[in-house]
């Protein structure tokens, strides 16, 4: 978790729209810069509409998406097609840290507030600037989304179902890992430099080059000339092994095994009573995506289909073998690993069940000598681990169980 106040007192200008640059200023301001939104005239980011509901929408604010990845900043709208907005934002860079922009290469030069001119204003300004493919190179003036960059990159190959069809994922690899984190790391580093008393500098983030150079495991397949592991079900962590691949439950929901390591492989097999899989394990010898791991997947496979996903949890969640439910975005939102609410209302429960079971009931006394009374029964959806209620699950994860 971030340190609120790492950032205090660190001035951050962002013109960046949409979501990659936006989330980057996010998550300096959720370390405590002060972070000003620069937008334009007139409708401003187009985040502000996009995804909005019709409840937003009939309000006449801006939709969740604007408001999520711009909440803790500033905002103010500034032209700098004008003479007066660029000579705003050169005094504002002067005072700044750091700016950060999306445009395409060259728009801000073109505008008159380029780099070269806003470091003759502040030699100290680490001013970023998130492209899709870069400030200089072939591609960079051409359009692009999240997409296109994990598609260039040769990810999206690898996000690929059995029959090898590219997954369209509901979680943008490039914008959010290859931009917006990338922009953190590398604005940090600049900023490491000028506390030093070093000067400034220009970060140049290209998302397409940040996915291509985080798509590790399928540099190692290609470094060791192991064409097979780049296809889906024959790589160590694609699905060519029974301990660390995806099932389908009995109530069609899905559970994750992820027990790569052989101890926890073994504590699964024991856990299922299925000690005779416990030496057949990629550690062992067993074949990465062989015969003998696509015949032990479609066994597992079987076992896990016959039981829904919550009788999984119950089981298997508070055995430490590294398996858990795939869980849908609001359920994993009302989690007490997430949900910060939710915990505590568990934890005040579980305190109180704790309270009450010491306390002797009023009839104790009045019991004949050496009797006493049965202990208070404990809901199995309100135990808590950390109350050393052990096999017992801490959370129910929906309705159907």
């Amino acid at each position: 978790m971030s340190t609120p106040a790492a950032l205090q007192g660190l001035r951050v200008l962002d013109l960046t729209r949409l979501l990659p640059g936006p989330v980057a200023t996010l998550r300096l301001a959720e370390m405590g810069a002060d972070v000003l939104k620069i937008e334009p005239p007139g409708a401003g980011d187009a985040a502000r509409t996009m995804m909005q509901s019709a409840s937003d929408e009939l309000a006449g604010r801006p939709g969740a998406f604007y408001r999520l990845v711009n909440r803790g900043k500033r905002e103010t709208r500034i032209d700098l097609k004008s003479e007066s907005g660029r000579a705003v934002l050169l005094a504002l860079a002067r005072d700044a840290d750091v700016l950060v922009e999306s445009f395409r290469p060259g728009v801000m030069d073109r505008l008159g507030v380029g780099y070269e001119t806003l470091r003759a204003a502040n030699p100290k300004l680490v001013y970023c600037a998130i492209t899709g493919y870069g400030t200089t190179g072939p591609f960079s003036d051409r359009a692009g989304h999240d997409l296109n960059y994990v598609a260039y990159a040769g990810v999206l190959d690898q996000v690929a179902g059995r029959d090898g069809a590219p997954v369209l994922a509901n979680f943008q690899i490039a914008d959010l890992l290859g931009g917006a984190l990338s922009a953190v790391t590398q604005i940090l580093a600049a900023l490491w430099q000028v506390a030093r008393g070093g000067e400034g500098r220009f970060v140049d983030i290209s998302m397409a080059h940040e996915a291509f150079a985080n798509n590790v495991v399928a540099q190692v397949a290609l470094a060791n000339d192991d064409a097979a592991a780049l296809q889906p079900g024959g790589g160590l962590l694609n699905g060519g092994v029974p301990c660390y691949n995806l099932y389908r439950t009995q109530d069609d929901r899905w559970l994750a095994v992820g027990a790569l390591e052989l101890k926890f492989w073994q504590a699964l097999c024991t856990a299922l009573g299925r000690e005779d899989w416990a030496q057949r394990h990629w550690s062992l010898g067993q074949a990465i995506g062989g015969s003998d791991a696509v015949s032990l997947t479609r066994d597992l496979g079987a076992v896990i289909a016959s039981e829904p996903l919550q009788t999984w949890i119950d089981r298997l969640e508070v055995i430490d073998c590294c398996v858990s439910p795939v869980l849908k975005p609001g359920e994993a939102a009302n989690h007490p690993l997430f949900n910060a609410d939710v915990l505590q209302a568990l934890l005040d429960e579980v305190e109180a069940q704790r309270q009450a079971a010491a306390q002797p009931p009023a009839s104790v006394a009045r019991l004949p000598m050496g009797v006493t009374s049965p202990a208070p029964a404990v809901s199995p959806t309100s135990a808590h681990p950390q109350a050393g209620q052990a096999g017992k699950k801490p959370f129910n994860y929906g309705p159907w169980g």
